[in-house]
């Protein structure tokens, strides 16, 4: 191609000092992408403010107007024009740019939001008159007497009027819209103690309340679960787990679902870091990874969590829409999310989420109940007994299948009914165990019961004795950058513990001299690959150990007791046993319910007997 280069001239052009408008839109653009960003930016400084109570209100998903209500601290009337300008802000002096304790400090979106819309700000400070001021495009008004109460109003209308290109790059109102109740929900979640209202007034006058949250109250725990409930919902508390650990000085709190509570999307996931709503690589694959072993791949876990630690150990100045950040001691706050959540997956036994006995009820269908006989119609005694005859059960016929449902008998274990899964009373279609328990009945699906504790017995056995590894008739060498060969051998002790040996082989290649047994033929070059690939992504690799694990689960498989097989009752009792003592019981190796709980109220409901 010898076409010259358009944007390149023979002489070479000046250098022009922007003006501050151009600035202001230059920078508008890193810092409001759309409205949801402009809201986002809006109601952090409210909250910064000492907000106890927010409301956001938007018209056409915030392309027409932004309307956001505080009643916190204001702003003094002589410092608006001065809010308005770039860089100018109360939350930070500049000393020290790692000691943040507030959502905003870059004092870059008030002025970046008058660049690209028409803003006007109504404030009032304690003792003192209300007063306003307004800038169109950048040009900003003079400060003008105005009438509130108390806090801040700050209204944001035909936001990117000034860049009109921009608006093309939006998407409809409904979309828009949604995304700003993203944001509002991410951070009423983050602070559970201040109350939000969110309204469409697109139709004009008060709106349409889209969202609201009333201040909760009680310990952290108690306004977290239940500022929780009224954002992801109810659903999500019940089938909860409470998260608290700490480690290195760095403390993670919030609630995690059990692995039956999953989703088809990553959706559900809610990560903060000091406060602040983030959307962190590290703490996403945490967590996908401290599900690994309960959840298949096209399943995803629901989490809140709150990771709070020194502000002078995480950098939140990666990005300024200051989404992402950057920890000092990545691996502490991995290994600190991994280690939490799998210690309170395996306190919760084998308990599995309300949703699936709601979803089992769900699927049955009662018959209509007939209606009740005048009493002049109701038969004979002499009839009723006739018609008990007639319907009772006859002889089966040589030839006959014998029905699938099969009653063991058995002495009554009332000792056993007080335990979490009851006592056996049955085997449905040789593969359902029934269980009756103190309050209702229990049905288990023996063959992914069994498979998820003969997967766990295999897990301690490895645990406890180490994998096995396979010696190498020829080593194979790989070759590799110098720092892929270094970041290797640093964590190659603990590939060995995992049956991978690998050894420097001189400058740029490694020596892979034993690999695990369980894996039989394995392509060292690819695998070394992979678990690079997870190096340099996260800091730490789990590919291998999944790739064990998965081993391990095939086995568990194909060891565990077969859907067919008829069982003993006491074989039932001693399955039931040994899922309470399991932990991870209450679902099989790919995230599935093991068993089903229906409550006797529940069960009476069907049959109209409430």
């Amino acid at each position: 191609m010898n076409s010259p280069n358009r944007n390149i001239s023979a002489d070479p052009p000046p250098i022009r000092q922007l003006d501050d408008a151009a600035a202001n839109r230059i920078a508008a653009g890193e810092v409001v992408e759309r409205p949801a960003s402009a809201v986002k930016e809006l109601v952090e400084n409210a909250l910064d403010a000492g907000a106890r109570r927010v409301e956001v209100a938007y018209a056409h998903g915030g392309k027409t107007l932004i309307r956001v209500t505080d009643d916190g601290h204001g702003i003094r009337a002589s410092d608006l024009p001065l809010a308005l300008a770039r860089h100018a802000t109360s939350k930070i002096d500049g000393s020290d740019l790692l000691n943040i304790h507030s959502f905003g400090f870059r004092g870059e979106a008030l002025p970046s939001l008058g660049a690209v819309g028409r803003l006007t700000i109504i404030s009032r400070v304690a003792g003192a008159e209300a007063a306003q001021i307004a800038v169109t495009g950048g040009k900003i008004g003079p400060v003008t007497p105005a009438a509130l109460t108390r806090g801040t109003v700050v209204e944001l209308r035909d936001l990117f009027h000034a860049t009109p290109a921009r608006l093309k790059f939006l998407r409809s109102d409904r979309a828009e819209a949604q995304a700003i109740g993203d944001v509002v929900k991410r951070l009423a979640m983050a602070e559970p103690t201040v109350a939000f209202t969110l309204r469409d007034v697109s139709d004009g006058g008060e709106g349409r309340v889209v969202f609201r949250a009333d201040a909760e109250s009680g310990d952290l725990f108690d306004a977290l679960a239940g500022r929780l409930a009224r954002v992801m919902g109810r659903e999500f508390t019940d089938n909860a787990l409470r998260i608290e650990a700490e480690r290195d000085d760095h403390a993670l709190i919030g609630y995690a679902a059990l692995p039956t509570y999953s989703r088809g999307s990553a959706v559900a996931q809610y990560l903060f870091v000091n406060g602040r709503p983030v959307r962190d690589k590290l703490m996403i694959g945490a967590l996908r990874a401290a599900y690994a072993d309960f959840l298949s791949r096209d399943r995803h876990p629901a989490a809140a969590l709150f990771v709070d630690c020194d502000p002078h150990r995480v950098d939140v100045n990666v990005h300024p829409a200051k989404a992402e950040v950057r920890f000092r001691e990545a691996g502490i706050v991995r290994g600190l999310i991994v280690s939490a959540l799998r210690h309170a997956l395996a306190e919760a036994g084998h308990r599995a989420s309300t949703t699936v006995a709601g979803a089992t009820l769900g699927a049955m269908r009662p018959e209509q109940a007939a209606p009740r006989p005048y009493q002049m119609d109701r038969p004979s005694p002499r009839a009723i007994s006739a018609a008990y005859a007639a319907q009772a059960p006859a002889p089966l016929s040589p030839g006959l299948a014998e029905p699938s449902a099969r009653f063991e008998p058995a002495a009554p274990e009332p000792e056993a009914e007080a335990l979490p899964l009851g006592a056996a009373r049955a085997q449905v279609h040789e593969n359902y165990i029934i269980a009756q328990t103190e309050t209702g009945m229990v049905i288990v699906d023996q063959h992914a019961a069994h498979e998820r504790l003969v997967y766990e017995r295999l897990k301690r056995q490895m645990a406890e004795n180490g994998v096995a590894a396979q010696a190498l008739l020829i080593p194979e060498i790989v070759e590799l950058s110098d720092d892929d060969c270094a970041r290797l051998l640093d964590h190659a002790a603990d590939l060995s513990r995992l049956g991978l040996t690998v050894e420097p082989f001189g400058p740029g290649a490694i020596a892979v001299r034993e690999t695990p047994a369980l894996l039989g033929e394995v392509n060292a070059t690819a695998l070394i690959r992979d678990i690079l690939d997870e190096l340099a992504d996260l800091g730490e690799s789990q590919t291998l150990q999944a790739r064990i694990e998965a081993i391990l689960s095939r086995v568990a498989c194909h060891g565990s007791i077969r859907s067919g097989r008829r069982m003993r009752v006491d074989e039932m009792n001693a399955l039931l046993r040994e899922m309470e003592a399991t932990p991870h019981s209450g679902q099989c190796n790919h995230g599935r319910p093991t068993y089903v709980e229906l409550r006797l109220a529940d069960i009476e409901r069907l049959f109209g007997r409430t």
